[in-house]
């Protein structure tokens, strides 16, 4: 086990964690009505989550496990490449066990547990998207020694898994959990003036990212099957890329 795991002692929660857990909560249920996508909604419901109190880790693995073969695994904070996408490959979701006080409360510089379980959990009970992260784990994890190979999955993980968009009955509506945990991202990308476009993974991959701002620009899938042909895209591009690189004799 990496060093940056660990057990999550519920015991250790404060009252004043349990309430910013419930406000982070009621705020944003209430500005994601008609803006979440449905997986989320749906996800939300059927993994148990409630504003009075931060979820168990082992509860909600229990339910993630049962729907999709996912488990949740605490850690202390941002995990290198390797153990991160080295977690997804095997359906294990780092999840952050510290929340955020009530002076972060808008604004954090690393991901929190409200953000790690609030914004990633219930898509995880979700098939079609609890696979396509397994698959991109999968193939991250076979790339793990190449920074522009995982420059690109980086960049197809943030503009889908953490800020991404998709078109549902003809309305956008948004699943990345940097957008369904943050308010002033919700705000910032609902803009006139932010930009929305297709997604197209060349365009994606070439675009700068960077989770420190908001995000200049988001991507709208026409389905979640973009999803998983995205990532099959990229396995070819980077196997292609490997065989030039070390072409068979």
């Amino acid at each position: 086990m990496s060093p940056a795991m660990l057990q999550q002692d519920y015991s250790r929660y404060t009252a004043q964690d349990q309430l910013v857990w419930k406000v982070l909560f009621d705020r944003q249920t209430a500005l994601l009505h008609k803006r979440a996508a449905s997986a989320f909604g749906q996800g939300l419901a059927k993994v148990g989550f409630h504003r009075s109190a931060i979820p168990d880790f082992t509860e909600v693995s229990r339910r993630l496990h049962k729907a999709t073969g996912w488990q949740l695994e605490p850690v202390r904070g941002m995990l290198n490449d390797a153990d991160f996408f080295g977690l997804l490959a095997q359906r294990r979701f780092p999840a952050t066990v510290w929340i955020r006080s009530m002076e972060q409360f808008d604004f954090i510089e690393e991901p929190d547990l409200f953000h790690g379980v609030f914004g990633h959990a219930p898509l995880l009970m979700d098939k079609a998207f609890a696979d396509f992260l397994h698959f991109l784990g999968h193939v991250a994890a076979q790339h793990l020694d190449d920074a522009e190979a995982l420059a690109r999955l980086e960049r197809l993980y943030g503009f889908t898994v953490q800020f991404g968009l998709v078109l549902e009955q003809g309305e956008t509506r948004m699943y990345g959990a940097g957008l369904l945990s943050s308010s002033g991202e919700i705000h910032h990308c609902i803009g006139d003036v932010t930009k929305r476009q297709p997604f197209d993974l060349a365009t994606a991959l070439h675009t700068p990212y960077s989770e420190q701002h908001l995000q200049e620009q988001y991507f709208v899938l026409n389905s979640w099957e973009q999803l998983t042909e995205s990532v099959a895209e990229l396995a070819a591009i980077l196997s292609a890329a490997d065989q030039q690189l070390n072409p068979v004799p």
